[in-house]
């Protein structure tokens, strides 16, 4: 069979991509603010890119770098990518600033969710292989290290979040920091000194046995209400619980929130890793990153220390390998796990076995590869703070 050549993307699909590229301090895209500046594609995928920072010793830089370069060569045409690094001039600067304000001020973004926040969107390819469960578990292991968490039950039809946090309240909406309309407002748990802020469909019907007989636009209005209508306030994370396959949903969040990194949850088995490879591949048709793959049901360890592979071995290495992302972890079969589920306090919480250990070590991994948001210290406020000692009002 002969291979299959991909083409390079045109200068538009790039600017496209580079849309998902957010400087972290202003707020807005690198497209959108100007400093995307010449783009160009040769026939052979190499994309050449100039840059334009507010100063020459930008911090974020290195972060910035990473983002357009994962981004672009997601694209299966892309080969390499130069980036051509250059310096704003004082026009530039202030008609980049002028933007960033009015973009803040006047343009809403195109969802409720954060910007500074990492969205981190949790995958299977089919149903059954404990994606609910890694949500649930991820979430209060990031919000044990002081993190504010958010959930977004997005498995409309399948919703088990609420009983798995033990958080079932009904959700109620209000008005907010001065809004037209009333905003959802996500229901609270403390954990440790971080927080979680979670929505599920589960929350609003009147018990969970209730059917959500939803099909088509009507799945992807309701995600599209939830990206837009919850009133998030302050996050670091946001966790999706992804509806298993490759349907509306998942689509429609690729289009809504392209920033989303994409966590893929298999078995060990063969069957499931094949299938697992279908997400994958939609992830990448739709550019999204990967951020690794999560191998649940490993093992079973008996009492007597034998370890017993129920559902075969080597399933998210495969998957891993297949995709290239990094294989996150393998989380044993305990009974813990499925006993926390089932009472609403997960066994990342405060369990000290092997299961839960494996969920806290994915989430220190999550939080080494997430680059923290500079505070009001970097290339901008910087540029801002000369501009107000140099008019006077401020002294030095």
């Amino acid at each position: 069979m002969a291979e299959r050549t991909v083409s390079p993307p045109s200068v538009d699909e790039v600017r496209n991509l580079l849309r998902a590229v957010i400087d972290p301090e202003l707020g807005a895209n690198i497209v959108d603010l100007g400093m995307a500046t010449d783009v160009g594609v040769s026939p052979a995928g190499l994309v050449t890119i100039g840059v334009k920072l507010t100063i020459k010793g930008c911090p974020l830089r290195a972060q910035i770098k990473n983002d357009i370069e994962s981004r672009l060569e997601a694209h299966p045409g892309v080969t390499k990518v130069k980036i051509e690094w250059g310096e704003m001039n004082a026009d530039e600067r202030t008609e980049v600033m002028t933007k960033a304000r009015w973009n803040a001020r006047e343009k809403a973004t195109d969802t409720a969710v954060p910007t500074s926040a990492r969205v981190l969107a949790i995958a299977s390819g089919k149903g059954g292989v404990g994606k609910s469960s890694v949500t649930a578990n991820l979430a209060v292991a990031l919000a044990a290290h002081g993190h504010v968490v958010g959930v977004l039950d997005a498995d409309i039809w399948g919703f088990s979040i609420p009983r798995m946090l033990g958080m079932a309240d009904r959700l109620e909406a209000r008005r907010v920091d001065g809004s037209e309309k009333p905003k959802i407002i996500p229901n609270e748990r403390v954990v440790g000194s971080g927080v979680l802020k979670v929505v599920s469909t589960g929350m609003l019907v009147e018990d969970e046995g209730t059917a959500l007989m939803w099909r088509g636009l009507m799945l992807t209005k309701a995600v599209e209400q939830f990206l837009n209508d919850v009133h998030w306030g302050k996050l670091d994370y946001l966790l999706i619980d992804m509806p298993p396959g490759t349907g509306d949903v998942q689509m429609g969040l690729a289009r809504m929130l392209p920033r989303t990194d994409l966590i893929i949850v298999t078995t060990p088995a063969v069957s499931a890793q094949k299938v697992a490879i279908r997400a994958a591949d939609m992830a990448q048709r739709s550019f999204l990153r990967i951020a690794g793959v999560i191998e649940n049901m490993s093992h079973f360890t008996c009492d007597h220390d034998e370890t017993y592979p129920l559902f075969g071995t080597g399933g998210g290495t495969t998957l891993a390998n297949e995709i290239g992302a990094e294989l996150l972890g393998q989380i044993p079969i305990e009974f813990a796990v499925a006993h926390g589920s089932d009472t609403g306090e997960p066994v990342a919480l405060a369990g000290s076995s092997a299961a839960a250990q494996v969920f806290r070590d994915i989430a220190k991994k999550i939080i080494a590869s997430t680059v923290p948001v500079t505070e009001m210290a970097g290339c901008s406020a910087r540029l801002l703070e000369s501009v107000e000692v140099a008019l006077g009002k401020k002294q030095q």
